[in-house]
């Protein structure tokens, strides 16, 4: 008896200290990338939109980001374990991607209104990527010992894509008024103009079955996992599609 006693507290803490490291190294992650992105603005005098790097290593910022932002919130540590491998995959490829600092495109030499564009995309595929680790979580509970309750994860999976929604409508009025300044027209029909349109739909369709059908759990589940994975395509579709989003 007196030994079991004795072995417990321990026990709770070192649970206690693991998480409170990771936490705190993902808050370092987040700090850092913050100051690197500042510092290749200070250096190249444009947002992180010339090149797949910069908008990679964006992407992961938007995750992490996101990511601590519900953490905060919601207290649901189990999301970690879908969220983080992502951003660390993200980080990956973007380490892997050419990081050489070249003279601006032409179509690119808007940066206010390119910089807001690509700055709403970072928010928002982080909160699509929240709104995914919830979704997946959600599908996988009933084989895990989770305590965190199925109505807890469907209404992250919910609030996430509320915000991921309006910031993806923003990011594409305001890609469109570049477009016309870059190329004279709002919309040309792109690869990836028509994989973020399709994106938005795919929120939109989740909201609307959310909000009017009174969809609830498995459903929308899957609709915000094929949401990201949409997400997902829009961000690495150019390499396979071309187009003139090609430079990214």
């Amino acid at each position: 008896m007196s030994n079991t006693a004795t072995l417990t507290p321990p026990t709770a803490k070192k649970s206690i200290n693991v998480g409170t490291f990771a936490h705190g190294f993902t808050v370092a992650a987040l700090a850092a990338l913050s100051v690197y992105i500042i510092l290749r603005i200070v250096v190249t005098g444009h947002g992180p939109f010339s090149n797949q790097h910069e908008f990679a290593v964006s992407f992961v910022w938007g995750i992490l980001a996101a990511y601590l932002i519900a953490q905060w919130r919601l207290k649901v540590p189990m999301m970690a374990l879908i969220v983080l491998p992502i951003a660390t995959g993200m980080m990956i490829y973007a380490l892997l991607m050419p990081r050489d600092i070249e003279s601006l495109n032409p179509a690119l030499q808007n940066g206010l209104l390119l910089t807001i564009h690509v700055g709403l995309a970072m928010l928002a595929y982080g909160a699509a990527c929240v709104s995914f680790g919830a979704a997946v979580l959600y599908l996988i509970h009933p084989l895990t010992k989770m305590k965190t309750s199925l109505d807890t994860l469907d209404e992250i999976g919910y609030k996430a894509a509320v915000i991921t929604f309006p910031l993806l409508t923003i990011m594409i009025l305001m890609g469109a008024l570049w477009a016309n300044t870059a190329w004279g027209r709002y919309w040309g029909w792109d690869p990836k103009e028509v994989a973020a349109l399709v994106t938005w739909l795919m929120y939109g369709a989740f909201l609307h079955a959310r909000v009017a059908r009174g969809w609830r759990g498995v459903r929308c589940a899957w609709l915000l996992v094929i949401g990201f994975a949409l997400v997902m395509f829009a961000f690495f579709g150019n390499h396979f599609f071309g187009g003139l989003h090609s430079y990214m």
